[in-house]
């Protein structure tokens, strides 16, 4: 009788923990995608803002993008501040969607520019949906991936940084091609990270998903406007 009452206390305790860890983990999700969809807001915000001063943004672009990084690298700074760290966060992502306006500008100057940005958005939204659910249910785990996905980024940002002063279409649209996947591969890794713990607050898991978003967008946006061009 002892040995049964003490195995079932033990696995009422155990099912304790787990339903308290699984309210944990919906409750970090929630937090997560709330302050998401908030940095998805505040981009779009500063790319409608940017298309009406398009020729400021570029005289300042490099200034913007500096900005850019230091907001980013501030983040993680005053993750744990309240207030500051959304401050940071949101002033982050109005800063991307400022620097991106240069791009869609010369898209929306395309006979089928307006078309050409929905459609690149719609790929976006419906690939990160879907390999989101996917991180979501699958058994498969992706941690590995971790390591070869980093070195796959810097690869792509020297490249990336050549091609500014080589100014190749090709190699462009190799670039682009190569971040889509492996932007695609980041939502799938960050995903997974996100429920197994890897982040300690929402706010570094927001900006992890907003970059993997962004920057996906920003590849298929490439892809779409090189195939789209006359030239």
């Amino acid at each position: 009788m002892y040995k049964r009452d003490y195995l079932s206390h033990k696995d009422t305790t155990q099912q304790y923990t787990n339903e308290s860890s699984k309210v944990e983990l919906m409750s970090f999700l929630r937090a997560t995608y709330q302050l998401f969809a908030g940095s998805l807001l505040a981009a779009t915000a500063g790319a409608y803002i940017g298309l009406d001063m398009v020729s400021t943004i570029a005289s300042w672009y490099w200034g913007l993008v500096i900005l850019e990084f230091a907001l980013l690298f501030g983040l993680f700074a005053v993750k744990s501040k309240p207030g500051i760290n959304l401050a940071v966060l949101f002033g982050f992502t109005f800063v991307s969607g400022l620097t991106i306006t240069p791009l869609l500008a010369s898209v929306f100057a395309m006979p089928a520019g307006a078309s050409i940005v929905a459609q690149a958005f719609l790929m976006t939204s419906v690939a990160f949906g879907g390999i989101s659910m996917f991180a979501l249910t699958t058994k498969r785990d992706f941690s590995g991936m971790g390591k070869m996905l980093f070195i796959a980024l810097i690869i792509l940002v020297v490249g990336s940084i050549s091609n500014i002063f080589i100014q190749a279409p090709l190699l462009q649209l190799g670039i682009a091609m190569v971040g889509a996947v492996l932007f695609s591969a980041f939502i799938l890794y960050d995903t997974q990270q996100i429920i197994k713990g890897g982040f300690s607050t929402p706010i570094e898991a927001a900006i992890a998903l907003y970059l993997d978003f962004f920057n996906l967008f920003i590849s298929l946006l490439q892809i779409l406007g090189i195939f789209n061009r006359e030239d």
